[in-house]
């Protein structure tokens, strides 16, 4: 196969692939993309990432090796096609076992760039267990091409459903005010839009105060892959990658911010087929 006819099948791959696109632009207004619009901003990408939640790796009765093998697989194949800066593992790696996570972590090591991992209601271990096994606090932050990326914890060893530690979350968007852009991931939903959301209105005012902060992205829900929004502010979510529920694909989130500081997102769902979609 040529180079180019292997570019023609990337792109048709990757168009396939695409659902539940959205732009939303500096002037606050939300627009939907088609797959074709979405693969026409590539050129202009600064940061693209992946966020993808919900592994529950040890879960009885799932097939949770293959799951997370073929989620790493497609990751690095997406990597490999439209470079990627960093990826999310948004919470809940494990399921109700911590002894589990170091060889989760044996597998998600396999991923060929940058991640970070956020604690979920399933993790079930301790800050200092965590912290061991991944080298960050649960709380944490890291900046990539001047985009803040602050990921934070919304439980605890118990598995309760927690609102983030808001010191914490004020004293770094303070610090990151000289960003133009600021991203948070959080495992659970803040406000009640879904059946396992907690409401913690506090957080939303604190938010409110920065307007660098252009989008927070969820776990927690698998059969949720859509956007909600509060003041302004879109949050969203990413389906799953394992666990025995949720919406009837296994996916994951991509987030592009554009060279003027807009932001592009949209769900990839690798296991359609080509022959299911017709151009």
């Amino acid at each position: 196969m040529s180079k180019k006819e292997q570019l023609s099948l990337s792109r048709r791959n990757f168009i396939q692939q695409v659902s539940f696109a959205s732009i939303f632009l500096l002037s606050g207004q939300v627009k939907a993309l088609s797959a074709s619009e979405v693969e026409a901003y590539r050129k202009k990408v600064k940061l693209r990432f992946i966020v993808a939640s919900d592994i529950h790796y040890g879960q009885p009765n799932t097939a949770f090796e293959e799951m997370l093998d073929k989620a790493i697989a497609q990751i690095n194949q997406f990597h490999a096609e439209n470079p990627l800066d960093f990826c999310v593992m948004n919470g809940d790696i494990v399921h109700d076992d911590k002894t589990w996570m170091p060889k989760a972590k044996l597998k998600i090591d396999g991923l060929k760039m940058p991640y970070y991992v956020t604690r979920g209601n399933h993790d079930l271990v301790s800050p200092e267990y965590w912290k061991d096994i991944w080298g960050t606090p649960l709380n944490h932050q890291v900046v990539h091409k001047k985009v803040g990326i602050l990921l934070g914890d919304t439980s605890n060893e118990q598995g309760k459903y927690l609102c983030p530690d808001l010191t914490w979350l004020k004293e770094q968007l303070d610090a990151h005010k000289k960003y133009k852009q600021v991203l948070v991931f959080l495992h659970i939903p803040q406000a009640k839009w879904t059946k396992h959301g907690i409401d913690h209105p506090e957080f939303f005012d604190l938010l409110k105060n920065y307007p660098n902060v252009k989008a927070a992205f969820h776990g927690h829900e698998h059969d949720q892959d859509g956007v909600k929004m509060m003041n302004n502010t879109p949050f969203l979510f990413d389906s799953h990658i394992g666990g025995n529920w949720g919406t009837p694909y296994k996916g994951y989130r991509v987030g592009e911010v554009l060279n003027d500081g807009t932001l592009i997102t949209y769900m990839m769902n690798p296991e359609v087929k080509m022959e299911e979609l017709s151009f």
